[in-house]
Order: C-alpha cells, then structure tokens, then sequence
C-alpha cells in the first residue's frame, strides 16, 4: 500500500501576470495580451507541440525577469485549460521548471517513503555510454539508508492527458527512448528512477503516450520490468506556488 499523501507547497512561482495568449511562433515565440493591455512578446520555454494546452485565446501566466543578457523580458510559465471534470485548471508549460520542482520535492522529504533518505543531490552529472549524456539528479543516500546505491533520477515534463490520465510523451522523442535505455544499464549496480512530472493538477493517473511514440512506450515497459522504478508526481500550479499532490496510479 501506498503512504498516505498530503498536499505539500514545494516552490514557490510568484509574482506572475496574467494575460491572453495570441500566437505562438518559431517554437520560441509567444505573442501575449496582458490583462492592463499591454501587448507582450514572451519566450516560449517549450517547444514541442504542447498537446492540449497550446490555446490560442486562453488564459497563460508570464513571469516578467528584465535583465541585459536576455533578449525578452517575459517567461511563458502557465496556460490555463479545461480541466478533468469540466473545471478549469493552471498547467506549468515551461520546461525548465520541473527539475527545480522534483529536486524541491526531495528535499521537502516528500520521496523519502519511495527513495528512503537523501544524504546529497547533484544535478547534471554525466553518465551512460561514453559518459555523453547528462542525468537530471544524481542522489546519494543518506547514512545508514538501507540501500546505499546511487540513485539516478531522469525527470519528464508532462501536460498532456486525456481525462484523468497523463500521458507522456506527446510526440516521437528519441531522446526520451534513448534515456530509457540508459536508465536501465544502470541496474543493478544503481537504483534507476524515471519521474514523470505532471504538471496539471487533474490527473490521477499515468501511462507512456503510446499512441504519440509507440516505440517509447515499449522500451518504458521493458525498463519498468527490469526494474527502473516509475514515480509519476503530481503537482497543482497558481499563481504563488507548485504544490505536490503525491503519486499518480500506475496506468501501465
């Protein structure tokens, strides 16, 4: 049985501006009318094909962070959509944040009861064949732990659902197949941890975009049964701060 779960603020997001969303463009774009009328060219942070939550006329959140070495002063963080159940919901599009928001979460100790207790965390650390790729965050258990292995965490951002399933990912990526098969030549010298970060706070469960990458789907399996450990988060966004909903249902 699962531990139980308590909502947890782990970051905090604030002050966002909220607007409309016009246009997306050249992937990196994003044209936005702010509510004081203001008109507004911010970076798109994520630039795949944001399935489901890329609407043109719907609400978004800008975070504005003027400084000389950016070219735009506006941050695209949030889109809000119709949500699971009718209501509206706040999903995190900006893909830089989850690694942020997972790494906030450990050391809240929200993981603990899945991970056991984290003496250290390092981020971007190279690995796999030829050390050429770079995981997310490398942990190392805390002393006395009962299983001492490194723990090597890959996060994936993750906005598209269909009802209460989140799915990832939303088109081929063979970057994320790739990191499948890394993770799994891990084992079992090292404990391999995919985190799936849901970044809406209306699905409850999760499941490989089969019908998006069939060919992810199959090597997410095949790691899940040769045991890289799955732990789809579930976070709920506003305007101050990313809050942990616990883990989704495996839907596999």
């Amino acid at each position: 049985m699962a531990p139980a779960t308590v909502a947890v603020p782990v970051l905090s997001t604030g002050p966002l501006v909220e607007g409309v969303l016009l246009k997306r463009y050249k992937r990196f774009l994003a044209d936005v009318q702010l509510d004081d009328g203001q008109m507004v060219t911010a970076h798109c942070p994520n630039t795949g094909p944001m399935t489901g939550v890329l609407l043109p006329g719907g609400r978004v959140r800008l975070r504005h962070d003027p400084s000389p070495s950016r070219k735009l002063a506006w941050t695209w963080e949030q889109a809000q959509v119709g949500g699971h159940g009718g209501d509206p919901v706040w999903v995190g599009v900006n893909t830089a944040l989850p690694n942020r928001l997972v790494r906030a979460t450990i050391e809240a100790g929200c993981l603990e009861p899945w991970l056991g207790p984290i003496g250290s965390i390092r981020a971007e650390v190279p690995y796999g064949e030829g050390r050429r790729s770079r995981i997310d965050l490398l942990l190392t258990p805390a002393e006395g732990a009962a299983d001492p292995r490194p723990i090597y965490v890959e996060v994936k951002n993750t906005t598209w659902s269909d009802g209460d399933l989140a799915l990832f990912p939303d088109t081929v990526t063979e970057r994320g197949q790739k990191h499948l098969v890394e993770l799994t030549a891990l084992l079992p010298g090292a404990r391999a941890v995919l985190v799936p970060c849901l970044s809406r706070g209306d699905v409850t469960r999760f499941a490989p975009g089969d019908s998006a990458d069939p060919r992810y789907g199959e090597l997410f399996r095949a790691a899940a049964a040769a045991g890289v450990e799955v732990l789809p988060c579930r976070y709920s966004f506003d305007a101050a701060s990313v809050t942990w909903l616990g883990l989704a249902a495996q839907a596999w």
